[in-house]
């Protein structure tokens, strides 16, 4: 059983979800440290799933390997696979998995400044390097 207060710490955290989602194919990674601009979470994670089961596994791995590692359950789960995008709180992290459309249509990246990207996947688009953190 686990629980909903955050006691591990949210880089640990953070980074955890990222090898998650990548190992689970998720495309499109970008991890936003919104410690100073955000009194909500210290980290944004947003990746893109390719299908509703796609999107599904996305969140229920995150779910089952988060309470495994550290016995924390997300605070709260907004939509499921079916509203092509799913939000997942774990009060340090709150992680966004969408389609690509919706991803394209709300482009949520906007909603936060580039220079807060600590990690981006790799992706043959981009040019830019790839930051790590």
């Amino acid at each position: 059983m686990g629980t909903y207060i955050v006691n591990v710490d949210s880089d640990v955290l953070a980074k955890q979800c990222v090898t998650i989602c990548e190992e689970r194919k998720a495309e499109n990674v970008v991890l936003f440290d919104v410690q100073k601009a955000s009194v909500l979470a210290d980290y944004y994670l947003l990746c893109t799933g390719n299908s509703m089961p796609h999107i599904r596994a996305l969140s229920e791995n995150l779910k089952i390997e988060i309470n495994g590692e550290h016995g924390l359950l997300p605070r709260a789960k907004e939509g499921d696979a079916s509203s092509e995008w799913i939000i997942l709180d774990y009060g340090v992290v709150i992680v966004h998995i969408l389609d690509a459309d919706r991803r394209r249509f709300y482009n949520v990246e906007e909603l936060w400044n580039p220079e807060l990207v600590v990690y981006r996947s790799p992706s043959e688009e981009d040019d830019e390097d790839v930051t790590e953190f």
